[in-house]
């Protein structure tokens, strides 16, 4: 079972009329894999591409679009890399076989049509710090709304939620009035990010955010905090669709 750490990505490029006994090798791949318990894997079609045989396999030409390339992919431990490994070898005969090194960093899976009773409140208490950010909804970062950002970071971070709030009239240091209306619009409302965490991870949180920020301000405040967690069962109404 895959787990957050180190893992290996294998990618194999190879042929699409490439033959494995009576079948598309691709085929015989992804079933060998899906055989020896191998988390999950993806195979795609290429658009076009050449390899050792200098030769550009294209739709556009029909002659050649029978031998487009096909890159089947997949993420494992290294231990179980090593168990496919010999066979894969094997099995591919005319193309390549990539691994590398690589982290990972989140395994979020949800059982399929496991319905479950509606279980009692999760309930948790006790003192916590409150964050909030203040800042310009004009303002980015790396090319995208720094509030979309910001909140992208806090969920690698696994803080536990944020809420973003867009106020309709306001001013910060700088004395310029921000405000939202018919006459008069803005396109630097105020935004403030609401956080609520454990006191001990509050610095990791300030500081991450602190480093995205431009003009803005971070106050943080002592709160008393009753967190209320109700999992949803399998299948309801927001449930999402899964692939595998």
């Amino acid at each position: 079972m895959l787990t957050q750490g180190p893992a290996k990505k294998v990618t194999i490029y190879l042929n699409e009329d490439t033959r494995h006994h009576a079948g598309a090798l691709h085929d015989a791949v992804m079933t060998f894999l899906m055989h020896k318990g191998v988390t999950g894997a993806t195979a795609t079609r290429a658009m076009s591409g050449f390899g050792s045989h200098r030769v550009l396999h294209t739709p556009k030409v029909e002659v050649l679009a029978e031998h487009l390339p096909v890159v089947i992919e997949f993420v494992e431990t290294a231990a179980k890399v090593e168990e496919v490994l010999p066979t894969l070898y094997d099995m591919v005969s005319d193309g390549l076989i990539e691994v590398q090194d690589t982290t990972i960093v989140k395994v979020a899976r949800k059982e399929r049509n496991q319905p479950q009773p509606n279980p009692a409140h999760d309930r948790k208490s006790g003192p916590a710090k409150l964050i909030r950010v203040f800042f310009g909804e004009a303002d980015r970062w790396n090319g995208e709304p720094l509030h979309e950002a910001i909140v992208k970071r806090l969920r690698m971070m696994d803080v536990c939620g944020a809420t973003v709030y867009r106020g309709i009239l306001g001013y910060g240091h700088k004395g310029h009035t921000h405000k939202s209306g018919l006459l008069h619009i803005s396109r630097d409302l105020p935004i403030m990010i609401s956080i609520v965490e454990a006191a001990d991870k509050v610095e990791q949180v300030t500081a991450a955010i602190e480093e995205m920020l431009g003009d803005g301000l971070i106050v943080v405040s002592d709160v008393e905090m009753t967190r209320l967690v109700r999992s949803r069962p399998e299948g309801g109404a927001n449930a999402g669709a899964h692939s595998g």
